[in-house]
């Protein structure tokens, strides 16, 4: 299959050249990037849209307008419109470049809150980090009173966690996979309603064989049916190799059809993305539409379905 040869790019490969101009991205996810000069609110970007033309929902648009955002970077542009249709996503860009905003806009977009049910898992390999996540959930659902967050991370008295899970149950739950997997041990963290599993800085999780132990572990508590995206700054063949196979359909024992695209970003040289339907997307079952997808065609005629589909999403409503 195609995806077998689409190779991502390994950023440790890349001459040191590239880095001079890098200090013009800013980040608007936490990520660490090398700045030169206070660039806030925004992205390095090569596109004129902005984010109103993902249809976003008002609640969501209206807090990005909050934070100074305007245009997308490339990896939100390219990974958004897929991830927003319940697509998984393997996506790799250098630090500073809005992968968080990508996973954290994309399950807002799709949340649909219940009481006592977590609809989305988000997992990192450093408590600083599912701490900064978690604020960056906080930020852009900011004007959704009805979507709650949690953070669970070791070094913490267990029983609190266990309180909150119980007593106040968070739609998205934001962690490291030692005090996860504990609380999912327990019990006390219920994953049978789980939507969306994402993985941040997955290479630092699924490189220790520990930590992917207890990754993997927690994955077998999570049904089936879901939307599964990860992310990272590099990604060495055999950690993308373990990635994928978070994505294969075991029962028909094959993996989802991927789309590559490659975009340069204005002194940070080239990220590569790579992108897959889950068996639960809402658009599964037109299995020819999602393997004639292509970067070049996606800007033309399937951006324009996508808003399309979009707005008939919203007459429903």
């Amino acid at each position: 299959m195609a995806e077998q040869e689409s190779e991502l790019l390994d950023y440790e490969e890349e001459e040191d050249a590239v880095e001079a101009g890098a200090g013009e991205a800013a980040a608007a996810d936490g990520e660490a990037a090398p700045a030169k000069k206070d660039v806030k609110g925004t992205y390095v970007s090569v596109h004129s849209s902005g984010f109103r033309d993902f249809l976003l929902k008002p609640e969501i648009l209206k807090a990005i307008v909050d934070c100074g955002f305007e245009h997308p970077s490339e990896v939100q542009h390219e990974c958004i419109p897929q991830a927003v249709l319940g697509m998984d996503i393997l996506g790799q860009a250098k630090s500073g470049m809005g992968k968080t905003a990508v996973f954290v806009l994309a399950t807002l977009q799709q949340i649909d809150p219940v009481d006592g049910q977590v609809s989305a898992l988000v997992m990192c390999h450093t408590r600083e980090l599912a701490y900064q996540i978690a604020k960056e959930y906080e930020r852009f659902s900011k004007y959704m009173s009805n979507v709650k967050v949690g953070v669970f991370f070791g070094g913490m008295n267990i029983s609190k966690d266990e309180e909150t899970l119980k007593n106040n149950c968070p739609h998205i739950v934001v962690g490291t996979p030692g005090r996860i997997l504990a609380l999912v041990r327990t019990k006390k963290l219920n994953l049978k309603h789980l939507k969306h599993f994402v993985l941040d800085e997955c290479d630092k999780m699924l490189e220790q064989l520990d930590m992917r132990r207890d990754v993997q572990e927690i994955f077998r508590n999570t049904p089936h049916e879901k939307q599964v995206m990860m992310f990272s700054a590099t990604l060495s063949k055999e950690v993308r190799a373990v990635c994928k196979k978070f994505m294969l359909d075991v029962n028909k024992n094959e993996r989802p059809p991927y789309v590559r695209a490659s975009a340069a970003l204005y002194g940070i040289g080239s990220s590569t993305l790579s992108l897959s339907s889950p068996s639960n997307s809402i658009l599964a079952e037109h299995e020819q539409f999602t393997s004639f997808l292509s970067y070049s065609f996606f800007h033309s005629f399937d951006h324009h379905l996508f808003r399309l589909y979009h707005v008939l999403k919203l007459f429903e409503r």
